[in-house]
């Protein structure tokens, strides 16, 4: 069985007229596709078909579409009011309720109406679609097609096999999906498909760190911005999607995994969504707001003018030595080159994975002098360093001083394995590499799905490539063994990569 899915009278049925449904609409009719859209509510679906009449108008004064193009999509909307008015549609796509019971009453009426070769299609994010299929006479022809927030703007569209799903479904989908200049994705029905996954490692890591007193909600998302490379912070992410949406997508993963560890939620985050702090829609939530929605954000203190009389640091880790010593030199430090410090040298440490407290002691140094520096990550518009728990505050200051001499904000963190970038991203990676290892999707359509749905400047699997997947294994590896949490254990895809020495990407011969 096949569906030719560039038939010029290929119709689809959208169920749900909200900010998916209409925005579904609107791809689907631009790629010259008939649309039959119904909604419960009355008159939803026909305000949803001025919306999208609305927006294709903004699209001919931008000059990116026709009069006539734009007139003549908006033409191919049809709003229907019944379920049985579905019956000559090739699929359907239901966009309503993240309610399982209300899914599989909708899919159980319309399989009584639509025929037998028609596609069924949940835009559902976080329920299974295996599970909403099961009841079905026909789960062989249902899917998921998990289009992004705010549709037209979001290339990304997942297509998500059950386990009874055919494969011609999911080939069809695939073509649907590109008409809709829609960028598809496949992978196999998992908890959180593949965006939703490993944005958990993003946000809940976050999470954590603040949770233990490592950092701030402000110093996160400015080291995850300068240092990371991201366009926003886990925080501000939070913020604009809410935790009324986040927090509770975040405990049903952990739910549905059966409490797998990497996908533990936090308290920080239960706490606020219980309290109705949930971002900017309730105008407080990690941060407060002023009355233009701006968020109030304290300015940067000035760094320490204070410099050290010397400094030693530790080529325990060689490549962070050279990149230290060298950006050290142009500050114009007193670098000292023995084997071991003096005795009123400040101590520069550049672990991976490592805490300043674990460095100071294995490698013999003060304590009262030690001070870590992340060296993992372009030191170009932030740096990161932390102290171990009875650091000198002379010697952090000096430090931080030196290090903020060029101009170059610094941010001081608590002692932590992994500082701040270093243990966020690596969970990033765990999260892709552990969605690789269960071949829930291929490594380049994971790489995909997270730069095009999250817009991270990579994907999982080539921030790895990018930092080292050695490096990153070590991060991981090492934070497993301070914290003895397993939600720290590295994925084996990860971990054989890394002694074999090749590509996060790699794929299984």
């Amino acid at each position: 069985m096949t569906l030719d899915v560039n038939r010029s009278d290929l119709t689809i049925g959208i169920l749900g007229a909200g900010a998916m449904g209409r925005g579904i609409v609107q791809v689907a009719v631009s790629g010259g596709i008939n649309v039959l859209l119904m909604d419960a509510q009355p008159g939803a679906a026909e305000a949803a078909r001025d919306f999208v009449a609305k927006m294709l108008a903004r699209a001919v004064e931008k000059g990116s579409t026709s009069q006539s193009d734009a007139a003549t999509a908006v033409g191919r909307i049809k709003v229907v009011n019944t379920l049985a008015d579905f019956k000559p549609c090739h699929m359907v796509i239901e966009a309503v309720v993240e309610n399982l019971d209300v899914k599989r009453q909708v899919f159980g009426e319309l399989e009584g109406i639509v025929s037998p070769e028609c596609i069924l299609a949940t835009n559902t994010s976080s329920l299974s679609v295996t599970t909403i299929a099961a009841k079905l006479k026909l789960p062989e022809r249902f899917a998921g097609f998990h289009f992004f927030n705010p549709v037209p703007l979001m290339r990304l569209v997942e297509v998500i096999s059950g386990l009874l799903t055919a494969e011609w479904v999911s080939e069809a989908l695939v073509g649907i999906g590109k008409r809709m200049t829609r960028e598809p994705v496949r992978c196999s029905d998992a908890p959180g498909f593949l965006v939703n996954q490993v944005g958990r490692g993003f946000n809940l890591e976050a999470a954590h760190l603040v949770y233990e007193g490592i950092s701030t909600f402000v110093d996160v998302d400015r080291v995850m911005r300068d240092v990371g490379g991201f366009r926003m912070g886990p925080f501000e992410l939070m913020e604009l999607t809410g935790l009324d949406v986040t927090h509770p997508a975040s405990e049903l993963i952990y739910s549905q995994f059966f409490q797998e560890p990497r996908f533990r939620p936090n308290l920080i985050m239960r706490a606020r969504y219980e309290a109705g702090v949930l971002g900017r829609k309730s105008k407080k939530g990690f941060y407060n707001y002023d009355a233009d929605m701006k968020p109030i954000v304290a300015a940067e203190p000035a760094p320490p003018t204070v410099r050290p009389d010397s400094v030693w640091v530790s080529k325990a880790e060689p490549a962070g030595h050279a990149t230290l010593t060298a950006l050290l030199q142009k500050l114009g430090a007193s670098l000292e080159s023995g084997t071991s410090p003096s005795g009123r040298a400040l101590c520069l440490v550049t672990p991976i994975g490592e805490d300043a407290t674990t460095c100071a002691v294995e490698q013999g140094l003060d304590p009262k002098r030690t001070v870590a520096v992340d060296t993992l990550f372009p030191m170009v518009k932030r740096r990161t360093i932390m102290g171990t728990p009875v650091t000198d505050v002379a010697y952090r200051d000096a430090a931080h001083g030196l290090l903020a001499s060029d101009g170059i904000p610094v941010t001081v963190c608590r002692d932590s394995p992994g500082f701040i970038a270093q243990r966020i991203i690596a969970m990033v990676v765990n999260m892709g590499c552990a969605i690789a290892q269960s071949r829930t999707a291929t490594p380049s359509d994971i790489d995909k799905a997270v730069t095009l749905g999250l817009n991270y400047p990579n994907g999982p699997l080539k921030f790895a490539d990018v930092l080292g997947v050695d490096r990153i294994h070590k991060v991981l590896s090492t934070m497993n063994r301070i914290y003895g949490d397993p939600r720290y254990r590295p994925s084996i895809w990860l971990t054989r990569r890394a002694k074999l020495g090749i590509s996060a990407l790699t794929p299984e011969s």
